[in-house]
């Protein structure tokens, strides 16, 4: 049995620990049983907002007319072309990890999946190792709803996907987060007829203005059918056939191509066997951390998706390097809890969206004090060149000292825009400091000062 200083599971989050620790003297072991770089690099973000970018662009082109520009003949994509380039661009980055942790001559890399044995030990493809210091970055996986047919079906998951590379004609998407009307957006951007099965209602944890903004604009470009659930799917080995009940048709069929699932997300902590180190869990399976990000088990920690908590890489990453420099800094006698900062996120749809901090019902559920300030994108100099129809900006700010609480901004540039309120939030401010900051003019983020302006209004 081999023994290591650190083990390392998940190559993707893991990454802040791995050669950090390596580097040190440490002996490091990392397990990934799939391409290195973690989900991420491989089947999120970064493939994603490859794909997307051009579907804005193909966006922009549809709607050039607005502008009295002719875009003649029509425009098409080469749909092939673009998923195969953007799936080699991130097998690449992806390829060019392992060399470098084979040349490192304190990390052995364990392209397996393992599962714990002990507290301590570790199957990895029948090997067994033990370490120190377990770290667990595991991350998550598409949730697959009981639907009765569904596995029987060639489905999607934001894996498979992200890389299709024939475009279907007509796809239905199960879902209404972030990945479900992000994909989505990108599918009917490229021509794909699109229709949305919905649960509940759209992007449910968003603000709850943002959250009607989107479903208008949303709504306006692909079919979407709320509080619905399928009854049963089949496949007949070239459409999909979905069951489901309309407010004015029982056992409505709906046909298409190619289905893709994105009912949320399930916590890798099951295949890991956690129970076998004693390591505890919610209800959901996601592992249960201290302030510390330290497991029930002294000595394995876990972070990332794998906590629920933050679902982003951002916020992954804050915490693989608060737990590098409280494991194995110069404090590591007496470390500081981790302490989140204002943790932002976006949205790259159509219309983007950009938050970060305190949503107005939790205002109003927590007692707070606040005041609004919003501004329509279609009421400032740029929203006016954009021929801006839809999107705002809303700023929250406590009454009394008048520090900025959260922020969400639906439109153009708004994971841009948001990096703004994300600083100011982050120093403190307050809305005299908004309304004291010169803005370019003419720009979007005048839309920022803009909503000050009405927030100092409305405190009279």
């Amino acid at each position: 049995m081999k023994h290591y200083d650190v083990i390392v599971i998940g190559s993707g989050g893991g990454s802040k620990i791995t050669r950090p620790a390596a580097n040190l003297g440490k002996k490091v072991a990392i397990i990934e049983k799939g391409r290195l770089g973690g989900t991420c690099l491989n089947h999120g973000c970064i493939p994603s907002k490859m794909l997307i970018h051009p579907a804005d662009i193909m966006t922009h082109i549809q709607e050039a007319s607005r502008f009295d520009i002719s875009v003649n003949p029509l425009v098409t994509v080469d749909f092939e072309k673009l998923v195969t380039r953007v799936s080699r661009t991130v097998d690449a980055e992806s390829d060019s990890i392992p060399p470098v942790y084979e040349a490192h001559p304190n990390i052995d890399l364990y392209p397996y999946e393992g599962h714990f044995l002990s507290d301590k030990t570790l199957d990895v493809n029948g090997e067994i190792i033990s370490g120190d210091l377990i770290f667990i970055a595991a991350g998550v996986r598409a949730t697959i709803p009981e639907i009765p047919g569904l596995k029987d079906t060639p489905y999607l998951t934001y894996k498979e996907a992200l890389r299709l590379t024939k475009q279907p004609k007509s796809m239905v998407v199960i879902g209404g987060g972030y990945i479900a009307t992000e994909l989505g957006y990108f599918f009917g951007a490229m021509g794909t007829d699109m229709t949305f099965l919905v649960r509940n209602e759209l992007l449910s944890l968003e603000d709850d203005d943002i959250k009607a903004e989107f479903k208008k604009s949303f709504s306006k470009r692909f079919n979407i059918h709320y509080q619905t659930t399928p009854k049963h799917i089949s496949h007949d080995g070239k459409l999909f056939h979905i069951t489901i009940d309309l407010p004015t048709k029982q056992d409505h069929v709906i046909t298409c191509e190619s289905l893709l699932v994105a009912a949320g997300i399930t916590p890798n902590s099951d295949s890991l066997r956690i129970q076998s180190a004693g390591i505890k869990t919610d209800e959901k399976g996601f592992i249960k951390v201290n302030e510390f990000l330290e497991t029930s088990v002294s000595g394995i920690y876990a972070f990332g998706d794998i906590l629920g908590k933050y679902l982003f890489r951002h916020s992954t990453n804050f915490e693989g390097e608060y737990l590098f420099d409280s494991v194995f800094g110069e404090e590591t006698l007496f470390p500081e809890p981790i302490r989140y900062p204002p943790i932002p996120h976006a949205v790259f749809s159509k219309p983007q969206i950009g938050s970060v901090g305190k949503l107005e019902r939790d205002l109003k559920a927590d007692g707070v004090d606040y005041v609004v300030g919003l501004n329509y994108y279609k009421n400032s100099a740029m929203g006016m060149a954009l021929l801006s129809d839809e999107g705002f900006v809303k700023l929250l700010f406590d009454s009394n000292s008048k520090k900025l609480l959260g922020a969400h901004i639906i439109g153009e540039e708004a994971s841009n825009m948001i990096h703004m309120c994300i600083a100011y939030m982050h120093m403190g401010a307050t809305l005299d400091d908004l309304l004291k900051t010169v803005y370019i003019h003419p720009a979007l983020p005048e839309l920022i000062r803009n909503a000050a302006r009405k927030a100092h209004a409305a405190l009279g």
